[in-house]
């Protein structure tokens, strides 16, 4: 297994992941991830400045992903963590906790100051995780991300 930045030819793959992931979770089509346009544009959407998408892929298959880019309209130097899902199968080998690093890493290295997040109340493993990387819990959203299905609002200020 191996995390690298998303290439175009990971979009469909990518995009499946992530939908099937919400599928799975009963997560719903509307107010989430699930109905963004950029689900089957993810490499051109992190194109843009200080943002970056990485998949975890096992051989040609791709079993995880997540990025940051900058929190949609809030007026300050926070980054977003976006679209992080890891295939059921590929779920308990700490790929989850690579991701997470990465994009963590990563925002540090643009100057962000912290990282936003947004997931739903009985995702209890991620945010478990989230926790455990120092991310704390917020009574209000930040900035709008257009995900108000998405009521577990966190924060990670580094």
């Amino acid at each position: 297994m191996r995390i690298r930045k998303i290439a175009l030819k990971d979009n469909s793959q990518v995009a499946h992941l992530i939908r099937s992931t919400l599928e799975e979770m009963g997560v719903p089509k509307v107010g989430t991830a699930y109905g963004d346009k950029a689900l089957d544009r993810m490499f051109q959407t992190y194109q843009r400045p200080l943002s970056v998408f990485y998949v975890a892929e096992n051989g040609e298959e791709i079993i995880g992903c997540g990025g940051i880019a900058p929190l949609d309209n809030y007026d300050g130097n926070i980054c977003e963590l976006q679209k992080m899902y890891v295939s059921k199968k590929a779920r308990g080998k700490g790929i989850a906790t690579q991701l997470l690093e990465a994009c963590l890493a990563s925002a540090r290295e643009f100057g962000f100051e912290a990282c936003y997040l947004e997931t739903m109340p009985y995702m209890n493993a991620a945010q478990g995780l989230y926790q455990k990387k120092g991310f704390t819990y917020l009574k209000e959203a930040l900035g709008d991300t257009g995900h108000h299905a998405c009521t577990v609002r966190m924060l990670n200020t580094f």
